[in-house]
């Protein structure tokens, strides 16, 4: 192999052809082939984000594909995140890092500024890797948007990269789609197209066939695969995409479990280790009236906590939690959703909103005061349920109560990652369940989870917590002792990690029955 790696590039016909998913097994498939990968996205707008070992923040669909790769996920891989804040402004963040909150015209004409930034990212894993496989986002056709791109063909030009288009059929009109953005390309950039692949295809591709050749008599370039529908447990790339249209009820399980869909819900991929469980039907409620019959009540993350608990207390979501509560239905605060759970959340300096501060639902004795600087870190912590006001020390530590979703997990060990930008200070009688003992790798102690006197309300900043099999086993099980189902209705929780894993080797066969790999890898110059 040559010193600096070889690329490819992945563009789309618009948002949620596939680019991700194509991105994610191009990546598994060179790794399997004996190649170092790394994958790449200049700029990606999401609110699923993910921690680097360093505490720095970067895109989910980044280190998802990275973890396809056998690649330790970096903030090189996804330089530029937004995250949408409002419906005009989102959160910026650089190389890991937010530099603040801009409107779309204001980082339209800033992001010229972060050409050197992307450029060194892009460097830094091409010297050290075999083959970076970079994404592209939304459509290369945008013509309003090509001043001055960094993510599409600027992108392209940036890495002199080759480009596979890639088109969705499910959703009808993909010749016009492949066609239209073919020709909005100026010519240097069509030049750089060497391949299209057409995702999502259902039914006899025999009678596809003869619009594949018109296709490409049309376009003057390959059609290199049809890649079939295919559904895979891996976690979605963003809130952009329609990632709830599939996500109905899933059957009669023994459990209803209510994801309270926020307006600027994010991080959501936390609850995906809940979503594949037999046993278990999952509801993203948008409504009172969806909560009702819950087992189980989760309020999210969330990108503005205080407009987001507006929003909930504004069209009766607020009232029917705390309804629901008292007649016994357990609640689960994620991040956001912890701080939701508390007496006030402050906002003086308007780092998330202009509303300033706002009450709390009033389940939780403690209150949450924003802060500029965010708070990014991998964690690992044990539950271990203290007595109020304790310090939590392991003398101290008491059994939670038989009918807790706690009950028997004491001594269990947790890990995932905090985003926020919140400091919560707990009151005198706030009862600890939950100590961090693990930062960004250095030992630390502090406090992380509160629970409500009666046990029937907890939360935490830890995203990813439904990651771990034992807490997610011992919750879920605790549910369905206080319905008072039998042993036979236990659900069985696998480890999330085995599951991806199988998951990216089923896509990568996929993929490789469906596209001709051996074309792309000469397109590259790696044949």
């Amino acid at each position: 192999m040559s010193e600096r790696a070889k690329s490819i590039m992945i563009q789309g016909t618009g948002s949620s052809v596939g680019k991700s998913l194509i991105t994610t097994a191009l990546c598994r498939i060179f790794r399997e082939d004996g190649l170092s990968v790394a994958p790449f996205k200049s700029q990606n707008m999401a609110l699923n984000s993910f921690v680097t070992k360093e505490g720095l923040e970067m895109g989910r669909a980044q280190a998802v594909q990275a973890e396809a790769a056998c690649a330790e996920p970096e903030a090189a891989m996804n330089p530029i995140l937004l995250k949408p804040a409002s419906d005009k402004k989102s959160q910026v963040i650089v190389m890991g890092k937010p530099i603040g909150c801009m409107a779309a015209v204001e980082y339209f004409e800033y992001k010229v500024n972060l050409i050197d930034v992307i450029s060194d990212a892009y460097t830094s894993l091409a010297d050290s890797y075999d083959v970076v496989v970079i994404e592209g986002a939304g459509s290369p056709a945008e013509i309003n948007l090509n001043k001055n791109d960094i993510v599409n063909m600027g992108m392209a030009r940036i890495a002199d990269a080759p480009v596979l288009l890639v088109g969705d059929i499910d959703r009808g009109g993909v010749f016009a789609a492949i066609a239209g953005t073919m020709m909005l390309l100026p010519d240097e950039d069509k030049k750089r197209v060497m391949g299209v692949i057409i995702n999502k295809f259902r039914g006899d591709i025999e009678l596809l066939r003869p619009g594949l050749k018109m296709l490409e008599d049309i376009i003057k370039v390959p059609v290199l695969g049809v890649v079939p529908y295919t559904k895979v447990s891996i976690e979605d790339e963003d809130s952009l995409a329609d990632m709830f249209s599939e996500r109905a009820p899933k059957g009669l399980g023994a459990i209803k479990a209510s994801i309270v869909k926020l307006p600027r819900m994010s991080d959501f991929s936390d609850f995906k280790p809940i979503e594949i469980i037999e046993n278990v039907s999952v509801t993203y409620a948008t409504s009172a009236a969806e909560l009702k019959g819950s087992d189980l009540i989760i309020i999210p993350g969330t990108e503005n906590t205080i407009e987001d608990l507006a929003y909930i207390r504004n069209n009766g979501m607020e009232a029917e939690i705390i309804r629901m509560n008292r007649e016994g239905a357990p609640v689960i605060g994620i991040c956001g959703g912890y701080q939701m759970l508390g007496e006030m959340i402050t906002d003086s300096k308007h780092v998330e909103s202009k509303m300033g501060c706002i009450a709390g639902m009033g389940l939780l004795p403690m209150k949450t005061t924003m802060k500029e600087e965010q708070v990014t870190a991998r964690v690992e912590g044990v539950i271990s349920y203290a007595s109020p006001g304790a310090l939590q020390a392991r003398h101290d530590s008491l059994q939670a109560p038989p009918d807790s979703l706690l009950a028997g997990l004491d001594g269990t060990r947790v890990k995932g990652y905090e985003i926020h930008m919140g400091v919560t200070e707990f009151g005198a009688h706030a009862r600890k369940y939950l100590t961090v003992d693990r930062e960004n790798g250095v030992d630390v102690e502090k406090m992380d989870g509160v629970i409500s006197e009666d046990a029937s309300v907890f939360g935490t900043y830890l995203h990813g917590i439904f990651d771990n099999p034992e807490f997610t086993r011992g919750i879920l099980n605790n549910l369905i002792m206080r319905k008072g189902l039998g042993e036979a209705e236990a659900v069985e929780v696998k480890d999330f990690g085995e599951i991806k894993e199988m998951e990216y080797k089923r896509l990568a066969g996929i993929v490789r029955e469906s596209v001709d790999i051996a074309a792309i890898k000469k397109i590259m110059g790696l044949m």
